[in-house]
């Protein structure tokens, strides 16, 4: 076996390690109860909106990707406002927790390592032949519309979170006032 194939090789294996590693904790973190982080939901709810706003940038040559990327925005709100209905929020004495749904966190979990195990197999992420450019990334409509889902529903999700958050730090503060 050459240098060259055994990169092949051992490049999507560690890629595909890597993304498996990733979604583990991704799936923990969105089940079960969590401690609330203190930068985590301003993160998310600063990155996610910048994220679809580049990608709506990169789309705007293309109707129906920016209309892709629009309605998974659309479906991840709502699905996040879903998720703040069935969430449990509480406070005790070691901090401020809450336990998401269970059931929607693994759903979009498992949206998500669908369709990266969707492009990998298909082809979406070949490395290029020695000496090849590399090919332009590509953005398809089922690609921007679970990306527009996600970054919704994680946005939606962290105003939620921070909303919640800051209206019990209101409360706490009103209640210790002379």
């Amino acid at each position: 076996m050459t240098e060259r194939e055994v990169m092949h090789l051992l490049v999507p294996i560690a890629f595909g390690a890597l993304i498996l590693w990733r979604m583990q904790t991704r799936v923990r973190r969105m089940i079960g109860r969590q401690r609330l982080s203190g930068w985590r939901p301003w993160f998310n709810a600063l990155f996610f909106p910048l994220l679809v706003a580049l990608l709506a940038w990169q789309a705007r040559s293309q109707q129906l990707l920016g209309m892709s990327l629009g309605g998974g925005a659309a479906v991840g709100v709502a699905l996040g406002v879903l998720g703040l209905r069935l969430t449990r929020f509480e406070v005790t004495s070691e901090g401020r927790f809450y336990t998401p749904s269970a059931h929607l966190g693994v759903a979009l979990s498992a949206l998500l390592v669908a369709r990266i195990a969707w492009r990998f197999m298909s082809g979406g992420m070949m490395i290029p032949d020695e000496g090849a450019p590399p090919p332009p990334p590509t953005l398809t409509p089922l690609t921007l519309l679970l990306i527009g889902t996600l970054a919704g529903y994680y946005w939606t999700y962290a105003v939620g979170l921070l909303r919640w958050s800051l209206g019990k730090a209101r409360v706490a503060q009103t209640q210790s006032a002379p």
